[in-house]
């Protein structure tokens, strides 16, 4: 029987309506969108009112729908995390993958008294399952928490094992698979994986260095997910694998929240996710439920086993790790769902050439499938409220400093770079905490400045936008370009603000402190980044930060390593921090404490004068150095400071610099004060240490 549509346009119109209204119709219901998408497929595929067709279409889509979730999983994947619980996470995979085995052999054989071969497919059907609950993840924010990364490592090792398991099986029953064949199976497998490890971030970086616009960065990203897809069906893996090994290796150069991050997400999560979904669920057939008891008996068998088995495996799991009972849950909700693992293994197993599986299995199979889903979109949704409640504090959301980040503009040609890092530095809790700014001389004759800053605010607008950040902008008309930036600080409460570094007029640095960058410095107390970006700054390879000695007693210490750690988290390198004396460990426990995630290695020097001679030498062209700097007068200052400026232009001319001067104490009127006369004080550290454990006060 033809189904009611066929025209594409009301094809693509339906579709539209049920991704719009499902979730709106079952949030009222309180009843997680991805099952209503699910029962929506039910309802108009061929099994319900045989609206639409599972035709090509469907079909391409729904592919494309699973290759996004588990690419998006391996993409928002903390790389931090993934060390931090990559151990417990194999052990969980271990876990999810042998308990249903096992179950699953035990019934099919005995229970269910199929033959060995047929009850080693059902046991790796149940042993698989499918991420079809992380888009509820994602709405929550808690892609980090270790449950839920515990479970993409889970669903991985229990992935590759189920298909693994299913090649041996299959290959025995057709009679090949002797040992050459199994060493070229190993031998393709290990060259796809290391491969694609190694060649394909250094091919996105260098891609992405050099191609900017944003329709362009997001194909490059998707052809290489289909890239690692297609390897990986040609080394013997199903291709989801390949789109979760991509996710994972192509981490560290696409940011979290920046632009392309937010875009990848917008498209698959607004078009091929639901898709997918949909997809599923047109081939669902409720009416075998009553129709065949056999397949019934069958079907109630399977889907006890598959979801009592993974529910024991997150049980023994939570007991190993002392999780809480939203952990389990969450661990459970992500591996119950069965889906395309599940139909990869049973289309394979009912072809001609094998025939380890019959018609009912496949209904039984598709039952699973329906019932899986819908248990695990409403344990994964009810897990990630508890986990989300119970990760948000109070003082975390408030943010652990108020104001806005101040982003001022000069030139068009680095709008793009700092608006990428007025976004990563900004205090996500704080609504509205980005702001741009551009300032034209009121002596400008033709109000050509006035009119380049208003560009450069709607290209730095638009920048935000994409990375669904909202920037507030103000362009104004001065005598003096620096007092312009300190009034507007002070006017919306701007805790740091972001320029850049002077430069000669052929776009080297100058070797001193611009005019202006000198008078901010000197009118406000405030943290003050200049900054020199010559690449995208998800592209860089590794931070490095140099940190003067006694860093520590400036009041802004926290906040600039605050800064930083959010650079650290959200581009995923390594942070390799420089210090002196024992600043070195203040910094080790705040981001042991608070950002455990973050990579970091620590150098202890002897001098600040001597790192800065020895520091070319470590720094490549594709890092990312932050200079911590102080403003004359305070404790963390040492002479080495006033020649930051001529040391980036001879060594560091060709690298990605940040030079930062932290927040001090006090407003510059009051620090001028305690210099003697002759610009010399016997006790000025004394006073300033004094001023600064007041304040603390």
């Amino acid at each position: 029987m033809s189904p009611l549509i066929t025209n594409p346009t009301w094809i693509f119109l339906v579709m539209l309506l049920i991704i719009l209204l499902s979730p709106i119709v079952f949030r009222r219901l309180r009843v997680p969108h991805i099952i209503g998408l699910i029962l929506s497929g039910v309802l108009i595929g061929e099994h319900g009112l045989n609206l639409l067709a599972r035709d090509a279409s469907f079909e391409l889509f729904g592919q494309v729908g699973i290759y996004y979730i588990m690419f998006l999983a391996g993409l928002e994947m903390d790389m931090g995390s993934f060390r931090r619980y990559g151990r417990s996470g194999m052990s969980f995979g271990a876990l999810t993958f042998a308990i249903p085995f096992a179950v699953g052999l035990a019934v099919a054989h005995w229970v269910l008294g199929m033959t060995v071969e047929s009850s080693l497919v059902v046991s790796a059907l149940l042993a698989s399952h499918t991420l079809v609950a992380y888009p509820i993840v994602s709405r929550y924010g808690i892609g980090k928490h270790h449950s839920v990364v515990r479970s993409i490592i889970a669903t991985a090792m229990a992935t590759f094992g189920a298909l693994l398991l299913l090649a041996v099986v299959v290959q025995t029953k057709r009679g090949g698979g002797d040992w050459l064949y199994w060493l070229t199976f190993a031998l393709g497998i290990a060259a796809y994986v290391v491969g694609v490890a190694y060649v394909f971030p250094k091919v996105g970086r260098w891609f992405l260095r050099r191609n900017e616009d944003a329709v362009t960065q997001y194909i490059f990203v998707m052809a290489l997910v289909f890239v690692s897809a297609c390897l990986a069906t040609t080394a013997g893996l199903e291709g989801l694998l390949g789109a979760f090994l991509a996710g994972l290796v192509l981490n560290r150069i696409i940011p979290h929240g920046g632009p392309l991050m937010v875009r990848i997400e917008f498209v698959g999560n607004a078009l091929f996710v639901p898709y997918f979904l949909v997809s599923v669920g047109m081939i669902i057939d409720v009416s075998v439920i009553f129709g065949d008891t056999a397949t019934l008996w069958l079907s109630t068998v399977i889907i006890v086993a598959a979801m009592l088995s993974k529910w024991l495996a997150a049980w023994v799991m939570q007991r190993l790790s002392g999780g809480t009972s939203a952990d389990r849950n969450m661990m459970f909700g992500l591996t119950n769902s069965h889906a395309a693992g599940a139909l990869a293994i049973v289309m394979i197993g009912t072809q001609p050439d094998v025939q380890l599986m019959n018609t009912q299995m496949l209904n039984a199979t598709v039952l699973l499938i329906l019932v899986s889903c819908v248990v695990s979109g409403m344990a994964t949704g009810r897990a990630a409220r508890r986990l989300a409640l119970q990760t948000t504090e109070t003082a975390t959301n408030r943010g652990s400093y108020h104001g806005k980040c101040l982003t001022a503009y000069a030139y068009p040609q680095t709008v793009d770079r700092l608006t990428q890092l007025g976004i990563m530095l900004r205090n996500p809790n704080i609504p509205d905490s980005l702001m741009g700014l551009a300032i034209a001389m009121d002596s400008d004759p033709d109000d050509a400045l006035l009119a380049r800053g208003q560009a450069n605010l709607e290209k730095a607008r638009a920048i935000a936008a994409a990375a669904n950040v909202t920037m507030s902008t103000m362009s104004r008309v001065s005598s003096n370009v620096a007092a312009a930036i300190v009034h507007t600080m002070r006017e919306v409460d701007a805790g740091e603000v972001v320029m850049g570094l002077h430069e000669t007029e052929d776009g080297r640095p100058a070797g001193r402190l611009g005019v202006i960058s000198q008078s901010v410095l000197a009118a406000t107390h405030r943290e003050v980044i200049l900054t020199r970006l010559l690449m995208p700054l998800g592209t860089v390879r590794r931070i490095v930060v140099a940190v003067p000695p006694q860093a520590e007693y400036e009041v802004g210490f926290y906040k600039w390593l605050e800064h930083l750690c959010r650079i650290g988290e959200q581009t995923g390198q390594v942070m390799r921090f420089h210090t002196l004396g024992d600043t070195g460990y203040y910094i080790k426990e705040y981001m042991e404490t608070h950002h455990p995630a973050v990579r970091m290695e620590l150098m202890i020097e002897q001098g600040f004068g001597k790192l800065m001679v020895r520091l070319p030498s470590e720094v490549n062209a594709d890092h990312l150095l932050v200079l911590v700097s102080s403003r004359p007068g305070f404790i963390s200052h040492t002479p080495a400071m006033n020649t930051l400026p001529a040391v980036i232009a001879r060594s560091f001319a060709n690298t990605n610099v940040v030079l930062l001067f932290p927040d001090q104490w006090g407003d510059p009127h009051e620090t001028l004060s305690v210099f003697a006369p002759n610009g010399q004080s016997v006790t000025q550290r004394q006073m300033l240490f004094e001023q600064w454990l007041t304040h603390l006060k």
